[in-house]
């Protein structure tokens, strides 16, 4: 999907999904230090990075689109937070080594397999040793229920697909389920979800 698309799905008033952030990742909130650095991707409208500056992480959020930014912006000046706010093609994206506490990607499902691989391995090295990633996703199955993601099956999750890519961290946790969640438009209803958390190993296992 074009930048130019999302800035016209952003477009308005309305949240598209939502102001308030996402329920697994206010679920696992427990994990996060105070003061952490957290690099959110694809932060959208900013319900997530503004909910993390909240807890009193320092936040980088990343988005390819220029009007969910600035309500990302507006957002946070209401919570009276501060987050640090990127325009980025995550396509083309420089990916730092090493350099947040947490890496949180929720419903990043934009990406086909090919740029999506290249998102899973920036994400792994921008998580220091011993930081965690976080993500939420859809499964295949997400399809034929349509109450939010992409129409495209190869763009879901599968627990097979996360072991296999994470398979050089720890699992802290992976969970495939079925729940109805209320993000605003854009998704709305019975879900099918998976989530994990993993763990960089603090010692250098990868090749």
């Amino acid at each position: 999907m074009t930048t130019n698309h999302w800035d016209q799905r952003y477009r308005g008033e309305e949240y598209l999904f939502g102001r308030e952030p996402n329920a697994f990742l206010k679920r696992e909130a427990y994990r996060f230090q105070n003061g952490a650095k957290v690099l959110a991707i694809a932060d959208g409208e900013g319900r997530n990075g503004v909910f993390l500056a909240g807890l009193g992480l320092r936040v980088h959020s990343v988005d390819a689109s220029s009007v969910a930014l600035e309500k990302a912006g507006r957002l946070a000046r209401e919570a009276g937070v501060e987050i640090e706010s990127e325009l980025a093609d995550l396509s083309d994206w420089s990916w730092p080594d090493a350099a947040y506490d947490v890496v949180v990607a929720i419903f990043i499902q934009f990406a086909d397999p090919a740029l999506r691989m290249r998102i899973f391995e920036g994400m792994k090295r921008s998580v220091r040793p011993g930081g965690l990633v976080l993500m939420q996703g859809y499964r295949p199955g997400q399809v034929d229920l349509g109450t939010g993601g992409p129409s495209q099956r190869e763009h879901m999750y599968t627990r097979d697909l996360l072991l296999a890519v994470f398979a050089d961290f720890d699992i802290l946790h992976l969970e495939e389920h079925d729940t109805v969640i209320h993000e605003g438009r854009g998704h709305d209803g019975i879900s099918a979800l998976i989530d994990l958390v993993a763990r960089r190993p603090c010692q250098a296992t990868r090749s």
